[in-house]
């Protein structure tokens, strides 16, 4: 069961928006999975995140060369990065299960390499760059328990740019 909910942002600030939007509604126990080309954003989206969940600014950057890092807020945040990953065993090997068993949040960054190591059920967010800081993001819901998620972005994204108007 899946549904989608197309996003355009025209710049970093609506990125930062769209941020404080999803760390309003994600549940304890998320996972989302990002994909995208190199500079789409990910990285970006996951920062916004972050920031508005209370990590403290300067702090979350791109796990890369790391392949996961973890922050606390007000509640545990796991970032991965599946770039530099040769296989999905290589993945595994990092203990993404413990993760996404928790009440915390797991963002994975180039899900599309993973994705078999991926539970049932998470959040797909698919960014294209459409300018040169616009982008289109596509809100995938993988599983019933985030499609509600879908309808309650779509409300506060909208509330959020029309406060932006006001």
């Amino acid at each position: 069961m899946t549904a989608t909910l197309m996003i355009d942002i025209a710049d970093e600030d609506e990125t930062d928006a769209l941020g404080r939007c999803l760390a309003e509604i994600l549940p304890a126990g998320a996972v989302v999975a990002l994909i995208g080309p190199l500079g789409a954003g990910k990285t970006r989206l996951v920062r916004s995140i972050c920031s508005a969940a209370g990590v403290e600014d300067g702090v979350v950057a791109s796990p890369t060369f790391v392949l996961v890092h973890e922050y606390e807020c007000r509640l545990p945040i796991c970032h991965f990065d599946a770039y530099r990953l040769r296989n999905e065993q290589e993945f595994q090997a990092l203990g993404p299960d413990e993760y996404f068993s928790s009440d915390g949040w797991s963002f994975v960054e180039w899900a599309d390499r993973v994705r078999d190591c991926l539970p049932a059920e998470y959040l797909k967010i698919s960014i294209q760059p459409t300018g040169e800081q616009s982008r289109t993001l596509e809100f995938r819901a993988i599983g019933a328990a985030y499609m509600p998620l879908l309808d309650a972005l779509k409300t506060l994204s909208k509330n959020e740019s029309e406060g932006d108007r006001n």
